[in-house]
């Protein structure tokens, strides 16, 4: 079964939320030491018993979760009419408006577990005599810097991608590093004939939405974009030693069809035609490295993305939809419902040896 398909009947937050499990558990983490810390360095040192530290961890552990909530809620949501009206304000704008809904949870969170925790009664009048003049404002400055911190760090990941934010973290692309690689060129076809049928802004804006709704079912079948260039979009996905995971490939191109297809009357609409689209795979040793001072990118080279970029275009050559490599088709396994077009070795411009592709098709 498809991923999109078997994501059917489940909501977005939850797909997304699925696929950052990781980020979910050192959230949870980090709030309950937040916690414990909170109670050993701001509480009064009478009130340090090992129950409260306990109910400290879980206040923590619970305000994490709540933020965390907000956070995956705001970026699941990007494609709901609330996140495309946030999309058009300015990005401090939208930076404002996660804070103040982020922090206004975390209050609501905070007082439903003051009482929860420590009070005998439904609403005591400690509540209003001692935590809102003491507690509330440090919770007020707390939930405001983390909605701050995350939401810059989150858009800082989008807007740079989160590979490039981790290797400026960590250094892991410092120096070069060879990775084995499966690589897709994917482009809108005609676009030059769309550029004068509709104008350079409405083009523009055509390929800006395409690129947009193609996004999730990248994401969904494990795929990182690595760069839009003009009309075209290069993703890649690691090379494993299962086949089948190799596939996913294969299964995003589709997913990326019955996408547009769904979405072609909106296209039509807005645009009065729909994309059409193709691709080249290929997979192979890629050199991946950090370069750029004042404007940072991780740079991709090698023989792999030229290869996958030839396949692109012999795409075009032949007008077909998909076009892989030999090299690549030999490291996965390919669904039923496709047909693999019998091997041909063609020249490739900037290669001596010659390349085996083979076209992909839907069984008719």
């Amino acid at each position: 079964m498809d991923a999109d398909e078997e994501a059917t009947g489940r909501s977005r937050f939850l797909r997304y939320a699925t696929r950052r499990r990781g980020f979910l558990v050192a959230s949870l983490l980090v709030g309950f030491v937040v916690g414990v810390a909170y109670r050993a360095f701001l509480d009064e040192a009478d009130s340090r018993s090992v129950a409260n530290y306990l109910r400290s961890g879980f206040d923590g552990l619970c305000i994490a979760w709540a933020a965390w909530a907000v956070q995956t809620g705001f970026a699941s949501g990007a494609r709901s009419r609330l996140g495309a009206a946030l999309r058009r304000l300015p990005l401090a704008a939208e930076l404002v408006i996660r804070a103040l809904v982020m922090t206004a949870v975390i209050v609501v969170v905070s007082g439903a577990l003051e009482v929860a925790l420590y009070a005998h009664s439904f609403f005591p009048a400690w509540l209003i005599t001692n935590w809102i003049p003491d507690e509330l404002p440090r919770i007020v400055a707390i939930g405001l810097g983390l909605s701050v911190l995350l939401g810059m760090v989150t858009e800082t990941g989008r807007l740079i991608g989160g590979p490039l934010l981790t290797s400026v973290v960590l250094g892991t692309y410092h120096r070069p590093v060879r990775q084995q690689l499966i690589v897709m060129f994917l482009d809108i076809a005609d676009s030059t004939r769309l550029a004068e049928a509709l104008g350079e802004l409405r083009v523009h804006d055509l390929i800006t939405r395409f690129f947009f709704d193609i996004d999730e079912p990248i994401r969904a079948f494990g795929g990182a974009v690595h760069a839009y260039v003009g009309d075209e979009v290069i993703v890649s996905w690691p090379v494993s030693g299962d086949p089948a995971r190799n596939g996913r490939c294969v299964g995003c191109f589709q997913a990326i069809e019955r996408k547009i297809a769904r979405l072609e009357g909106a296209y039509e609409a807005e645009f009065e035609l729909a994309p059409r689209f193709r691709a080249g795979l290929h997979a192979g040793p890629v050199i991946v490295s950090e370069c750029g001072d004042v404007k940072r990118q991780l740079a991709y080279f090698g023989d792999t993305m030229n290869v996958a970029a030839r396949l692109c275009e012999y795409c075009k050559a032949i007008d077909r939809r998909l076009v892989m490599s030999g090299d690549a088709l030999r490291l996965m396994t390919i669904q039923p419902g496709l047909v693999i077009g019998d091997g041909k070795c063609i020249a490739v411009r900037g290669r001596q040896e010659r390349v085996e592709v083979h076209v992909i098709e839907p069984r008719t």
